[in-house]
C-alpha cells in the first residue's frame, strides 16, 4: 500500500484492501494494528488482523511512502503481538561476566535477565552520561582519554553515532527482541516499522542509561572505568577475569587491581580493543585475520542531496534524504557505510597521535550537511607484505599506519591535535590538492591535503573511479567540487576474528569465552550486534546452573 509522506495511513484503507485480498465481504471487521501508536482499538469478533509491518519511502515518481502490511485471517490463524520477555530478578543468581557494554554487551545482559543469569558487566570506560564530557573535550581541544571517547564507554561506539538499527541479516535472530526493547526503553515506536530506523544521538544516550537502570535494578552489575587486562582459567573450570579499576585508586594514585570470577565470560570488546586482541595472544587464544574495509568520509550539503534523491520534489517537512550505493571496482566491493542525513563528522580516534573519521545525526536529522563513509574492501590478501609479520594482526597495523599517516601530515599545519585532512571531491579524483576547502561540519577542522597521496594506492585508486560512476548510476550530483573528503574511515568493522564454535559461540581453545559482537568479528552494526550478544548469552546461560 502507498501513502502520502506526511500523513498517517488510513486505516480504512487498509481495511479494504485486506477484505479484497482475503476473499472477505465488504464490511468484514478487520482491526488495524499500528505499532506506532500506544493505542490500538480491536474488536473480539474481527474476522482478521491487519499489522502495518514495514514503512519506506519511495520518490521515483511521486514521494509517498510505500507500506508492507502483514494480514491474519482468523479462520486459519490468529495474531499473537510481540511481548517484551520478563526480567527477573537475579540477584542471588549465577553469574555471567560481560566485558563491554556496547549494544552487544547490553543486550547480552538484558537477555541473561530473562534467562535468570547475573550479569557482571565490566566497561573500560564510563557511563554514558560522563563520557560526554571526554567526547567534548576530544572535540574542542584534542584532548584524547584512551578509555572514554567516541568508541569506548557505555552504550560503545553506536552511542553517539546516530543509533541506526539497520540490518541486512534476518538469520542472525528476531531483530523484533532488539527493536521493542529499545521502545521499552525510551526510543520512538516508529523504528518499529522504518525501511531504515534510527534513534538519534541526542535521545540515545537515555535509552542506554535506562537499560542500565533496569539491569542494575534486577540484581546485575556494572563496573566502569575497570579494564580487562587478563583472562586465566582455573582449576575448577571457572575463569578469572583481571582488571584494573580506575574509578577506585591506591594511595599511590595508580587504578586498582580486581579479579571476577564465573564460569562463562562473554567478551563484547568492540572492534577497536587492540589490547583485548593482543591479551588474548597472550592467553594462546586462536585468531584470524579478516576482512574489513577503509576510505574517507564523504560530506555534501544536505540540500544537494535531497535534491538528488527526491528528484527536486523534496518540500520542507519532508525527511532528510539518505543514500547507499555498492559498486564493485577492480574486483572490490566499493560502498557507502553508515550514512548521516543532516549529521556532523566526529573524530574517533582511539590512539594518541591517529585521526580517524566517524558521523553522527540527531533524531530530527535537520543539520545542513550529509555524510557517509565510503570504503574499500580488504581482504587478508591485500595488506601489504610488509606487515605480515604481525600475524593475524596484520589489519590492525595496517589500519594503525593509515591513520597515524593522516595525523603526520595534518598535526603540522593545524594547531589542533584533531584536525583532519582534507580534499575536494574532483581535486581527489584529478590528484590535485585543494586551493581551499568549503565549509565542514567537523569542529576540529581540516587541513587542505594530498588525501590521494596519503590514502594507500589500493585504497585511492578505487575511490577515484567510484565517485564519477555513482554519479552516473544513482546520485546526480553527488560529483562535485563541493563535496569535502575527510580522512580517514577505517573503523568499519574488525580486522580480526576470534574463532568460536558455531553451536556453543565458545573460542577455540579456551572453553567459556564466547567472543561476542563486532570485536569478535561476528557483527557490524547495533541491531547485529545486539543480536550476537543476545544469542551469547542464550549459549552462556547452558551449563551454568548450580
Amino acid at each position: 500500500m502507498t501513502g502520502r509522506v506526511g500523513r498517517d495511513l488510513r486505516l480504512d484503507d487498509v481495511r479494504i484492501v485486506a477484505a479484497k485480498v482475503m476473499n472477505l465481504r465488504g464490511n468484514a471487521v478487520i482491526n488495524v494494528i499500528d505499532p506506532t501508536k500506544s493505542y490500538q482499538p480491536t474488536f473480539p469478533n474481527a474476522a482478521a488482523t491487519c499489522v502495518i509491518a514495514r514503512r519506506s519511502i519511495d520518490a521515483r515518481n511521486d514521494v509517498i511512502y510505500r507500506y508492507k502490511i502483514e494480514a491474519y485471517d482468523h479462520r486459519f490463524e490468529s495474531y499473537v503481538p510481540y511481548e517484551v520477555p520478563e526480567y527477573k530478578d537475579v540477584s542471588e543468581a549465577e553469574p555471567v561476566i560481560i566485558v563491554g557494554a556496547g549494544p552487544a554487551g547490553m543486550f547480552a545482559a538484558l537477555k541473561l535477565l530473562t534467562l535468570g543469569k547475573k550479569p557482571i558487566i565490566l566497561e573500560r570506560g564510563k557511563n554514558v552520561h560522563d563520557r560526554k564530557f571526554d567526547m567534548a573535550r576530544l572535540s574542542r581541544e584534542g584532548v584524547l582519554d584512551p578509555d572514554s571517547n567516541y568508541c569506548y564507554g557505555e552504550g560503545g561506539a553506536g552511542a553517539f553515532s546516530d543509533g541506526k538499527l539497520f540490518t541486512r541479516s534476518s538469520k542472525r535472530g528476531d531483530i523484533r527482541e532488539v527493536l521493542y526493547q529499545l521502545v521499552n526503553f525510551g526510543a520512538n515506536p516508529q523504528i518499529l516499522v522504518d525501511a531504515h530506523p534510527h534513534i538519534g544521538t541526542d535521545r540515545l544516550p537515555k535509552i542506554v542509561a535506562n537499560i542500565r537502570e533496569c539491569i542494575e535494578s534486577k540484581g546485575g552489575e556494572y563496573h566502569f572505568e575497570t579494564k580487562v587486562t587478563g583472562l586465566r582459567r582455573k582449576a575448577d573450570g571457572e575463569i578469572e577475569v583481571k582488571a584494573l579499576d580506575s574509578a577506585n585508586r591506591t594511595k599511590a594514585g595508580k587504578p586498582s587491581t580486581r579479579k571476577y570470577s564465573a564460569k562463562k565470560v562473554i567478551l563484547a570488546a568492540g572492534h577497536s580493543a587492540v589490547d583485548v586482541y593482543r591479551m588474548l595472544q597472550e592467553c594462546d587464544c586462536p585468531l584470524e585475520p579478516k576482512g574489513f574495509a577503509m576510505g574517507v568520509r564523504v560530506e555534501h550539503s544536505q540540500a544537494l542531496i535531497n535534491e538528488a534523491r527526491y528528484h527536486g520534489q523534496w518540500e520542507p517537512g519532508m525527511p532528510a534524504a539518505e543514500y547507499s550505493f555498492t559498486e564493485q571496482i577492480d574486483e572490490r566491493g566499493v560502498f557507502s557505510f553508515c550514512m548521516c542525513p543532516g549529521g556532523v563528522l566526529v573524530p574517533s580516534a582511539t590512539e594518541a597521535e591517529t585521526i580517524v573519521m566517524n558521523g553522527m545525526s540527531n533524531s530530527a536529522r535537520s543539520g545542513k550537511f550529509a555524510n557517509a563513509g565510503v570504503v574499500v574492501q580488504i581482504d587478508p590478501e591485500d595488506i601489504p607484505e610488509e606487515y605480515e609479520a604481525d600475524g593475524p594482526l596484520k589489519g590492525l597495523s595496517y589500519q594503525k599506519a593509515v591513520e597515524r599517516s593522516m595525523w603526520e601530515y595534518a598535526h603540522t599545519r593545524s594547531s589542533h591535535p584533531m584536525a583532519a585532512p582534507a580534499q575536494r571531491m574532483i581535486d581527489f579524483c584529478n590528484g590535485v590538492v585543494s586551493e581551499d576547502l568549503p565549509e565542514t561540519s567537523y569542529k576540529p577542522g581540516v587541513v587542505s591535503a594530498p588525501l590521494d597521496k596519503l590514502l594507500p594506492p589500493f585504497i585511492s585508486e578505487r575511490l577515484k573511479k567510484v565517485f564519477p560512476e555513482v554519479n552516473r548510476h544513482s546520485i546526480r550530483g553527488y560529483f562535485t567540487n563541493e563535496a569535502l573528503l575527510v580522512g580517514v574511515e577505517s573503523r568499519t568493522s574488525s580486522p580480526v576474528r576470534i574463532p568460536r564454535n558455531p553451536r556453543t559461540y565458545e573460542a577455540d581453545s579456551f572453553p567459556g569465552l564466547l567472543p561476542c559482537g563486532e570485536g569478535a568479528g561476528y557483527s557490524g552494526g547495533i541491531v547485529s550486534s545486539a543480536i550476537d550478544g543476545i544469542n551469547c548469552a542464550v549459549a552462556a546461560s547452558v551449563g551454568t546452573e548450580e
